[in-house]
This record gives structure tokens, C-alpha cells and sequence, in this order.
């Protein structure tokens, strides 16, 4: 077993610091605007936005969740490039052009339009609730992988050193350079970890013996690609990725400031769509890859799923990094871990949200170079508030006992609810106030509360509740919001 972290690990990793050092430092810009920070003065190129995106959508929780899907289960997650497809027609066709047209910098900019200004603080504020929740639900992640890889336990004390350099290494680079540094480091990120899930994949299959046609027979059934199941509880079935996972993607990539800061990075709406899209194509081969991982895992555990470690559950992909995996590699494993972290890219889109929508309208008139300050200043107190939200999640994860993939995408379901149904209502209907905005997203993260297990457990609601998979969550939450949204009269003719 290779349980320690060797010298040639430690290299590998310091490598990786100044590697992505190198980066931040010459994307760095002296007397920078507020759109040079937020926007990359909308300079950015077209792939390197679309590979940013994909940098932004992968997480820990695909780099340690995918493969466990395909080991104890199929290929069915593979839908969600499905939906994904879907959202991006959809985000292309309705929600860019209409973010380009009024020159914002943050997608709830629109809201005030449709509304007024408070409705625009509601979504900002909501988004920003949720994205610490969800960011920090990813940060945990992570935190756990490195954990696990030094100190060879998942304690919270080591969670919470593993978390708060995981936090420290994003924030330099959000702190210097802004979106502009954050954009290029994606790049750097994305070839790391998918370029260690390679080489883990080429490990495993030399060490097989046997052919592709004898691996495919032996796999068999566990290749499906649809599940046509309509049991609530499966959250890759076909219906819930048409409906629920459709949502999330929708969500993800036209309401959620994290992803949709990039695409307004572009010169233009057209090239903005362009980005999306092929960060969608692009995401077809990497979750391929990590399914295929999995695949190979079961092929060399010969289906014996291995849950544990020193008596902590993980997946069956950390426990093969933890007891398998050579010297070296081992070092580009964890690169690829923290790589997949992103916590840059949720920094600079929270702190975006937090000055432009929350701060900029009562600063009163200064100058670009304090809204820039106040930029970075925002992504330290943002960064201490997912520290927090990812040491709750050590005991959440721990009550709900969720698969960390389903866990994590299910968290991003709190703040996304009340946002498809607030938007859905502003883009296609006339009805609606920022009294009802608000009333909405109450209603819609209240809606997706009352499905966990311990909110369950403590006001004694039906226990079938708990049946209910993220997917169908984030329905009903945005049908209730939405529901909500459309009871307020319309403030203007």
C-alpha cells in the first residue's frame, strides 16, 4: 500500500504553485477599472472563455463523484450533457442577448429592469446565499481529497486546515488579477486535471489483463446510457434529466453569476453563446473520461466495491489514490483534486455580485480603483464565509449520508429554485412586483429546505419525502416560486 505523501509528490504539487504563480503574475494589470477586474474588459477569447466554463462547471465532486457513478452503477450521469445542451439553447436564444444588450455586469442587472432595484438586491442577495452554500459544498469536497491524501483521515480539524489552503491558493489569484487571472489559471487547472485522470486511466488499463472487447462484455449492462425509470429517487433517470437536471444547467449557465460572468467576458452576445456552447461539447469527453475511471475500477476490483479507509467511508476512486497509486502520480492526483477545486472562480463572481449589485448603487460617486479594492475586499470576506459553509457541510454531508456528487448538486438547488421561477416570470409574463420577487425566493429555498433529511426528521413530515432526488427538488422549488411570483400585480403598465 502507498499510503505517504513522498518527496516526488511534494514536488509535483510545488510545481503546480508556481506554475499557476506564473500565471497569475503575468495576467496581473497595473491601474486596472472595475471592468478590467469584474469583465476582463470584455476581451476575452472565445476558446479560452469556453474552456474557463468548463473549468467552472467540473468540480472535486466530479474529479471523486463521477467515477463512483459508473463503478456502482452505468453511464446514465452522461444525460446531463443532454440537458446541458438543452440549457445552453435556451441561455443562447433568450438570456445573452438580452445581458449584452443592457451592457451588465451582473445578470440581476435585468431584474431591476423588469421590476425595480430592490427586486435586483433580492437576487443578488439570493445568489449569493446559495452560491456560498453550493462553493462551499465544493470547497468541502476538495478539503476532504487533500485531507485524506496528507493526513491520511477526514477529521475536522484536518478538514479545516486541508479547507482553508485550498482557500488561500484560490484567493491570491482572484486578489491580483480579477476575472482576467482567474480565466487564464482555468486554463492551466483544466489540462492538470484532466490530464492526471488520463494518466490514472492508463495506469488501470495496464494494469488489466484483458482486451477492450473482453473489458465492454464484462462491463455489459453497467454501459447503459438512459435509465427510463420515473421512480423519484433516482436522479439520473430520464425524465429527471429532461426536467430537474435541465433546470440546474439552466440555472447554472444563464442565472448564476459564476458561469455567466465569462460569457459576458466575450466582445459580443454571439461569441458569448459560441463560448457556451462549446464548453458543453467540451464537457462530453472529460465526464466520459472520469466514467470510464470508474469502469476501470470496477474491472480491477472485480466488482467488490472498496467504501472505506482506516474506518472513513469515501469513494472508491479516492480509495485507490489512497492505497494504489504510485509515487508521482499519486502528487498529480492531488493537483488535479485542487485544480478541479475552482474556489477562484466563485470568488470573483460572488464579489462581483456583492459591489456592483449590493454596494456600487449606495457608494455614491468614486473612483474606478476603489471599486476594484472593494473587489478584493469582498473576495477575503466572501472566502471566510465559504471556510465556514465547509465546515458545515463536514456534519450536513455526514447527516443526509448522500453520495458526494448528488450532495453537492443538490445544495446549488437552494438558491437556483427561486431564481427559475423569479426569471421565468419576468421574461414571459407581465405579472409579478419585487414584493412577490422576494416572497419567491423565500419560497423556493423554503421549498427545497423542507426536502432534506433533517428538516424532515425534526418536524415529523412524511418520511417519503425523503425519496425525492435533487432533480425533482429543484422542480418543485422553482414551480412554487414561480407560482408565487405570478400571485404579485404588476407594479408597472
Amino acid at each position: 500500500m502507498h499510503t505517504s505523501f513522498t518527496n516526488i509528490d511534494w514536488a509535483v504539487l510545488g510545481g503546480y504553485v508556481l506554475l499557476l504563480a506564473l500565471a497569475g503574475w503575468l495576467t496581473t494589470r497595473r491601474g486596472m477599472k472595475s471592468e478590467d477586474y469584474f469583465l476582463a474588459s470584455h476581451h476575452a477569447p472565445t476558446w479560452l472563455v469556453a474552456i474557463s466554463v468548463l473549468s467552472t462547471v467540473q468540480s472535486a465532486a466530479t474529479f471523486l463523484g463521477v467515477p463512483d457513478n459508473s463503478f456502482r452503477g452505468d453511464y446514465t450521469y452522461l444525460g446531463g450533457v443532454l440537458a446541458a445542451l438543452i440549457a445552453a439553447w435556451i441561455v443562447a436564444h433568450v438570456l445573452i442577448p438580452r445581458f449584452y444588450a443592457l451592457r451588465v455586469t451582473t445578470v440581476y442587472e435585468l431584474l431591476e429592469t423588469r421590476f425595480d432595484a430592490t427586486a435586483r438586491r433580492a437576487a443578488a442577495a439570493m445568489y449569493l446565499v446559495g452560491r456560498i452554500f453550493a462553493s462551499g459544498a465544493r470547497l468541502y469536497l476538495a478539503a476532504i481529497a487533500v485531507s485524506m491524501i496528507l493526513f491520511l483521515d477526514v477529521t475536522p480539524q484536518h478538514i479545516a486546515v486541508a479547507a482553508f489552503g485550498l482557500l488561500v491558493f484560490g484567493l491570491v489569484f482572484t486578489f491580483m488579477g480579477g476575472l482576467q487571472s482567474v480565466i487564464w489559471s482555468d486554463l492551466v487547472q483544466v489540462v492538470l486535471y484532466v490530464g492526471s485522470a488520463l494518466l490514472v486511466a492508463w495506469h488501470l488499463w495496464s494494469g488489466l489483463d484483458m482486451t477492450l472487447p473482453q473489458a465492454v462484455a464484462a462491463l455489459g449492462p453497467k454501459l447503459s446510457l438512459v435509465n427510463p425509470t420515473l421512480d423519484p429517487s433516482a436522479p439520473w433517470g430520464l425524465l429527471a434529466v429532461l426536467t430537474g437536471v435541465m433546470l440546474l444547467n439552466l440555472a447554472s449557465s444563464g442565472l448564476d453569476q459564476d458561469i455567466t460572468q465569462r460569457l459576458l467576458a466575450c466582445e459580443d452576445a454571439g461569441k458569448g453563446a459560441r463560448s457556451l456552447y462549446a464548453s458543453v461539447w467540451l464537457s462530453l469527453p472529460v465526464i466520459l473520461l472520469f466514467l470510464v475511471i470508474g469502469s476501470l475500477l470496477y474491472l480491477h476490483y472485480e466488482g467488490t466495491a472498496a467504501g472505506s479507509f482506516r474506518g472513513e467511508k469515501v469513494t472508491v476512486f479516492m480509495h485507490y489514490i489512497l492505497t494504489e497509486i504510485p509515487p508521482g502520480l499519486r502528487g498529480l492526483v492531488t493537483v488535479g483534486v485542487i485544480a478541479a477545486a475552482a474556489i477562484n472562480s466563485g470568488l470573483i463572481s460572488m464579489s462581483a455580485v456583492l459591489v456592483n449589485d449590493l454596494y456600487r448603487p449606495f457608494a455614491g460617486e468614486r473612483s474606478e480603483a476603489h471599486f476594484v479594492r472593494m473587489g478584493r475586499i469582498a473576495s477575503v470576506l466572501l472566502g471566510l464565509a465559504l471556510f465556514g459553509m465547509a465546515i458545515l457541510s463536514y456534519f450536513w454531508q455526514r447527516y443526509a449520508d448522500s453520495a458526494l456528487l448528488d450532495f453537492v448538486l443538490g445544495v446549488m438547488a437552494f438558491a437556483y429554485s427561486g431564481l427559475i421561477g423569479v426569471y421565468g416570470v419576468a421574461l414571459f409574463s407581465r405579472r409579478g412586483n419585487s414584493a412577490s420577487v422576494i416572497a419567491a425566493f423565500a419560497a423556493g429555498f423554503l421549498t427545497v429546505l423542507a426536502f432534506q433529511p433533517y428538516v424532515i426528521d425534526s418536524l415529523a413530515l412524511p418520511a417519503m419525502m425523503k425519496q425525492f432526488a435533487f432533480p425533482w427538488q429543484l422542480v418543485l422549488g422553482s414551480a412554487v416560486a414561480a407560482l408565487v411570483c405570478l400571485a404579485g400585480k404588476p407594479a408597472r403598465a
